[in-house]
């Protein structure tokens, strides 16, 4: 535990960070999901671009790299392309 204040702030600002960016990181993991499991081409196309968003907003918050974000939409795209 530190004793610095300065340090004990840090700390307390790290841990709120690290629960909002798993937050994160499980919704979009749960969104891929549900694009995967969606019972028709037209749904999975409508979950796409819900998880887009998700992992566009992500990407810009920097909770993922820019180029995972980039190459997570790619496969979903080509998924999402093979079902139709």
């Amino acid at each position: 535990m530190p004793n610095i204040k300065s340090a004990r702030k840090r700390m307390e600002l790290s841990r709120t960070a690290r629960s909002r960016n798993r937050e994160a990181r499980s919704r979009i993991r749960t969104a891929l999901r549900r694009v995967r499991e969606a019972s028709s081409p037209d749904e999975a196309d409508e979950r796409r671009r819900a998880a887009v968003a998700l992992i566009d907003r992500a990407a810009r918050r920097r909770v993922i790299h820019p180029n995972k974000a980039g190459r997570i939409k790619s496969q979903l795209d080509r998924l999402v392309r093979a079902r139709q």
